[in-house]
């Protein structure tokens, strides 16, 4: 089994954080740019002004220190924390390495005072669906789109601490 070491984001990452983002949905959804814009710029406005104290990002690397995984905490209202940015490459997958992700993801938002969290995905994820579910997520809303050049459906999932 490949072992796997969660650390804090750095900006040095964005890079690869938006390049694998473009390219696997690009691959596996066949998203458009688009896509590749909408992270840039979430990594952008992180990158310049997110609280530390608040917000915060993990990559995890492999034994050779190569980035495989990344997710992000940012604060949404005082109480509600908005989990952005999930991806676990195909690399890392049925590693169990989504779980710590977004383990660690949630216990940050807890430990930082947030009573919630919420996110947004679509529908056609259904690997990360199913582990929302099996954490205690909720799905709250969802609505077809056409989005990033495709027809979606959107999805907030919701959970209380």
């Amino acid at each position: 089994m490949t072992e796997f070491q969660i650390r804090a984001y750095t900006p040095d990452d964005a890079a690869w954080v938006h390049a694998a983002h473009a390219q696997h949905y690009r691959a596996v959804d066949g998203f458009d740019d688009s896509f590749g814009v909408l992270v840039e710029s979430i990594l952008r406005d992180f990158d310049a002004g997110h609280d530390p104290v608040c917000e915060a990002g993990w990559i995890a690397v492999d034994v050779r220190g190569a980035p495989v995984a990344c997710i992000f905490c940012v604060k949404l209202t005082e109480e509600t924390a908005k989990l952005r940015m999930f991806l676990v490459t195909q690399a890392a997958r049925g590693s169990g390495l989504g779980y710590r992700m977004l383990q660690t993801c949630m216990g940050f938002a807890r430990d930082q005072g947030y009573t919630g969290m919420t996110l947004w995905t679509h529908e056609s994820h259904a690997a990360a669906c199913a582990l929302y579910r099996r954490n205690g997520w909720q799905l709250v809303h969802s609505t077809p789109v056409l989005s990033f050049g495709q027809d979606l459906v959107e999805q907030e999932w919701q959970i209380r601490f």
